[in-house]
């Protein structure tokens, strides 16, 4: 498969080098190739063979060399002299020192964890490792999170609880192609990652049954045998109401309960709160096509249970995540052959991101900043006194929530993340980084994050570095350089590494991926997320190597729990778990639901996507789906405005009338700004466990804009 023709913006080798696509966590293969055109050189996107996408790509994905040579791409640092005044044009020594000074004087006047940095899920490996490193070396800040928080949190939060570990697939993603049964819960990959889709397609062929639990009838929901389509925030309720028939028709495997698990009979007498009646009441899918579902999942030979953002952007996501897991363990399915359960990460390095420091509470090889012994173990590595390391900090959108304000942040570094349209509560946050005392943003554009900066650095890009890149699968990928970038673009790990000499501790960073790759190596040994054992010699032969990886001698680990769990005693754990309401539910005065997502189109804050030619021409604008029957009480068209407004703002958006959304829920992308920023209305309340924003419902008010004969506002 190939894309358009995409000009070079700097120079190329001249055979085609293979890399990975700057999107999503399949972190599809494919090889850019320079060639001549009659404008002048171009750069030729095609998908390579690789054991994810098998040279498919995506519409992102195959016009991605768009972004390299973009008009609107950065290449010099840029500065205000004041924060009413534009930006000008600086040198990259004043602009690291401004930055300096900066993070200096907010730290000497309010304490060292002043100065902070918000990180992305997008970065490599090797930046997100060196992007904690700086923190809490250079900076002995206990600052630092990042927006996957917002993405991964609650099922990392989960399985860590039941398993022992977080990795989000903890088989290949051709095993999909094997099971029998899958139940995909809050998840809609024919959208947002279609090369994943042919093994679906594979399974579907061999005679799988594949099951959907969404709002909303998606493409993905098109394509299966069921589809369960529960009130939005209900799921927990109805993975426990599945259980329940599952113990009730005794279709629980006993013996692998007995062997395999501890916690069983706590949550089996709490299982008797969901009678088949209630859980229809609660959420809305009949008693019917439940008896369903539990006989296909329980009586298939493979089944596999995958869970997406749907289930997990909830107050309780890391409880919701929880009681699927619970009904995979109850079924014996973790640790089967093409069977389990597993989260489709979501971001391009939403794995590798959460693994190697970039959270609050976290250190390198998945270690925890609390434990004394890890402590010991990464301060040895990086050369410092373990007493030097700060405690764990606080979490994404507490830091954002904080900013300027007492015992907050003052001085903010973001990179790779546009929180001004990706955090809940948007405006909110956004005006909290107008509070702070000083802000700077590394980026390839001037976002509407960077817009309200005091200095915005331009980084390189995707095909512009080398380094690693961990996918939703646990295997560690090379992202290779195919071009040169835009003379004024560096790194972020020059960037830290200089900063880093600029505040005294230069001698402890490296600026070379391959160097900061190899320390990370030694961080992560012994850890949980193990990359000891991994080269990038061996991730070039063998097109990628699963973590845990202790020594170059292991051969990686495709598959964890064939033998056990990574607990103490082996055993994953059960966990009672129970439903209650959405944080806000409907009232008189917001009487619907609404609930966000991403379209097919387009990807996070839409600060690339919106940008590429072929993909703002498939989706110029954003929509919410509206039912037909909802529509007509609101005297609403198909293609009129609609006014939506929750407690905290409000977002105006063309409706597309849909009888694939319920009739009291409305649906709407997360990918856009100005007045249609949808975060702007979503509800920041926050998961106990995890942290993570309740981005997935939220009552809304509903008015029909009218229009004159004209087509303009009445009120224009």
């Amino acid at each position: 498969m190939a894309g358009p023709h995409l000009p070079i913006s700097g120079s190329a080798p001249e055979q085609g080098v293979s890399t990975h696509c700057p999107y999503c966590s399949l972190q599809c293969a494919m090889t850019l190739t320079p060639r001549e055109h009659g404008a002048g050189p171009v750069l030729e996107v095609t998908g390579a063979p690789f054991p994810t996408n098998r040279g498919g790509l995506c519409e992102k994905g195959l016009s991605a060399a768009e972004l390299l040579a973009h008009p609107d791409r950065l290449t010099t640092p840029l500065v205000r002299d004041a924060r009413n005044e534009p930006f000008r044009a600086a040198t990259w020594d004043e602009a690291l020192q401004r930055i300096v000074d900066g993070l200096t004087v907010a730290q000497e006047r309010y304490g060292p964890d002043a100065a902070g940095l918000f990180g992305g899920g997008g970065m490599t490996n090797e930046k997100a490792y060196q992007a904690g490193k700086f923190v809490r070396v250079a900076l002995r800040s206990a600052s630092i999170d990042y927006n996957g928080r917002f993405c991964m949190s609650s099922a990392a939060a989960a399985a860590t609880r039941a398993f022992g570990v977080d990795r989000g697939m903890p088989f290949p993603l051709s095993d999909i192609a094997r099971a029998d049964t899958v139940l995909l819960v809050g998840s809609n990959p024919a959208d947002v990652m279609p090369p994943a889709m042919r093994w679906f397609a594979a399974g579907r062929e061999r005679g799988a049954q594949h099951l959907v639990v969404d709002p909303r009838y998606t493409a993905t929901a098109a394509a299966s045998d069921v589809h369960l389509q529960p009130v939005p925030g209900t799921d927990l309720a109805l993975a426990n109401g599945l259980l329940h028939l599952a113990v009730k028709h005794r279709l629980v495997d006993t013996a692998y309960i007995a062997e395999r698990t501890s916690g069983w009979p706590a949550l089996k007498r709490a299982l008797r709160q969901y009678w088949p009646d209630r859980v229809e009441r609660i959420t809305g899918v009949p008693v019917r096509v439940m008896e369903r579902a539990v006989r296909v999942l329980a009586e298939s030979r493979a089944t596999m249970i995958l869970s997406g953002r749907g289930a997990e952007q909830h107050a309780k996501g890391s409880d919701t995540a929880l009681a699927w897991i619970n009904l995979a363990l109850a079924l014996g399915l973790p640790g089967r052959p093409y069977s389990g359960w597993a989260t489709m990460t979501g971001q391009g390095n939403g794995q590798g991101g959460r693994e190697h420091g970039q959270k609050a509470d976290q250190l390198p090889g998945y270690r925890m900043l609390a434990d004394p012994a890890a402590r010991v173990h990464v301060a040895g590595v990086w050369g410092v006194d373990p007493d030097e390391l700060p405690q764990p900090g606080v979490s994404a959108y507490e830091m954002l929530d904080r900013l300027g304000t007492d015992g907050g942040v003052r001085a903010l570094m973001v990179m790779a993340s546009n929180v001004a349209v990706s955090a809940p509560r948007a405006a909110h946050v956004r005006e909290r980084l107008q509070s702070l005392d000083f802000l700077a943003v590394s980026d390839i554009f001037l976002s509407e994050t960077a817009e309200l900066a005091d200095v915005v650095l331009p980084t390189t890009q995707w095909a512009e570095e080398d380094g690693t890149m961990t996918n939703l699968e646990g295997r560690v990928l090379r992202r290779r350089r195919a071009v040169d970038a835009p003379g004024g673009a560096r790194s972020d790990l020059a960037v830290l590494a200089d900063l880093a000499a600029r505040l005294g501790r230069g001698e402890l960073f490296d600026d070379a991926p391959r160097a900061v790759f190899e320390e990370l190596r030694r961080a992560s040994a012994g850890g949980k997320a193990d990359y000891a054992g991994i080269t990038w010699e061996r991730i070039e032969a063998e097109r990628g190597v699963f973590w845990p990886c202790p020594s170059e001698e292991h051969e990686g680990t495709p598959r964890l729990f064939q033998q056990g769990f990574p607990t103490p005693d082996g055993r994953a754990r059960f966990h009672v778990v129970h439903h209650r309401e959405a944080s806000e539910t409907p009232d008189a005065e917001f009487p619907y639901r609404l609930t966000t997502g991403r379209s097919r189109a387009h990807y996070q804050s839409g600060t690339q996507t919106r940008r590429t030619k072929a993909l703002l021409d498939a989706e110029p604008e954003p929509a919410v789906e509206v039912h037909p029957d909802l529509a007509a009480r609101l005297g609403l068209a198909d293609g009129g405005d609609l006014l939506l407004r929750t407690r905290r703002g409000s977002a105006r958006m063309r409706a597309r009338l849909t009888s694939t959304i319920r009739p009291d829920t409305v649906f709407a992308p997360f990918h856009w700004a100005g007045d249609q920023t949808i975060n702007d209305l979503t509800n920041p309340a926050l998961d106990p466990a995890s942290r993570m924003p309740e981005f997935k419902v939220c009552a809304v008010e509903l008015t029909a804009v009218p229009t004159t004969p004209t087509g303009e506002d009445e009120d224009a």
